[in-house]
């Protein structure tokens, strides 16, 4: 298994086991079954050749009625990517994850540029064999036009495991990765906090603390939340403020210390 070693913004080197092509490539079958069984269900158990029957005379309503019922299938990557952070169905079952290169979650336009680009990884001979397919009908021309659009379809799964970082085509243009979560490391056990890109800070004096002082402020925290430690939460909020100068703006110490290492997350991330 290639193992990828990242540096934070905050100095922190986190250790990841990237996902090999054959965990890959059963996330991509367990996801098509789930896009074939949606359809499936759709065209068969909805009777949709009887919805077809209500617009026998009007094609431009039966290929817009198309289209939309095939839009969930279509986007099902993207979308699924982006409200699971970076999971599908598939990739939650073998525990896979997809991040960027500096470790945390893609933005939406990473999403969205990887999803585009299984154009290439997944179909780039495809017109090549159409035109193929379509100016001869001669035995050899279509047996040159399967191997083609064969090629076309393996070209993602070539790229993914000959490339360094295991990476398909649309990986490599959106920055991203496709990690084995089993055996990553959790940002729970470091100073990083995943942050929603629209995210915003309270505190801009957090940057006066040191990595070692969030870290500190981290361990103790989740220990006294876990115990229930009301009182190391009030000394804590306390000493941060005493050290920083902030106000705080927050009802619960929770809250506030919360607040403190995600805005201490956000400032060091943009530096």
């Amino acid at each position: 298994m290639k193992t990828l070693q990242i540096k934070t913004a905050q100095n922190v080197n986190i250790k990841f086991t990237v996902a090999n092509a054959g965990q890959r490539l059963l996330a991509f079958a367990i996801d098509n079954v789930v896009k074939f069984a949606y359809v499936f269900f759709i065209y068969y158990v909805f009777d949709f050749q009887a919805i077809e029957g209500l617009y026998a005379n009007d094609n431009w309503t039966k290929k817009a009625i198309s289209i939309l019922i095939l839009v969930p299938a279509t986007f099902y990557t993207l979308y699924q990517e982006i409200l699971f952070s970076g999971q599908t169905l598939g990739k939650k079952l073998l525990n896979l994850k997809v991040i960027n290169t500096d470790g945390f979650k893609p933005s939406t336009t990473d999403f969205a540029i990887r999803w585009f680009l299984r154009i290439v990884d997944f179909n780039l001979f495809i017109l090549l064999a159409v035109y193929i397919y379509s100016s001869n009908t001669d035995t050899t021309k279509q047996v040159l036009m399967g191997v083609v659009f064969l090629l076309g379809k393996l070209v993602g799964l070539f790229l993914i495991v000959f490339t360094n970082k295991n990476q398909r085509f649309g990986d490599i243009i959106a920055n991203t990765i496709v990690i084995d979560t089993k055996d990553a490391a959790k940002f729970s056990d470091t100073i990083l906090e995943e942050l929603v890109e629209t995210y915003k800070p309270t505190y801009p004096n957090v940057i006066q603390l040191s990595d070692n002082d969030v870290r500190i402020i981290k361990d103790t925290f989740k220990s006294a939340r876990k115990f229930n430690d009301y009182k190391t939460q009030i000394k804590l909020r306390s000493k941060i403020i005493e050290v920083t100068g902030i106000v705080s703006k927050h009802k619960t110490d929770a809250e506030f210390i919360t607040a403190i290492l995600k805005d201490y997350n956000y400032y060091t991330e943009k530096m």
